[in-house]
């Protein structure tokens, strides 16, 4: 099974994450399938390259739950739903 997952990047004490399509047996830092957005705790910035999440969310793929309230915090089911 696939899942959105947070992938952590950056520096210490500066942490950025990637959020990244990924089989569910790999760990963390694993090979991903593909980087479908970005996010930044410290500045709060998201991006998200929405073709490509609706593309493995359409294939099945469940996201984590803290992948799930960055999407929701960037609306982005709601501008799924209402299409």
């Amino acid at each position: 099974m696939v899942k959105l997952r947070l992938k952590r990047c950056g520096r210490k004490q500066r942490a950025t994450y990637r959020i990244v399509a990924i089989d569910v047996r790999s760990r963390r830092e694993g090979r991903d399938l593909r980087k479908v957005g970005f996010y930044d705790p410290i500045k709060n910035q998201t991006y998200s390259n929405v073709p490509a999440i609706l593309y493995f969310l359409e294939k099945g793929a469940q996201p984590t739950g803290t992948v799930y309230d960055i999407l929701r915090k960037a609306e982005f089911f709601k501008e799924r739903t209402s299409s």
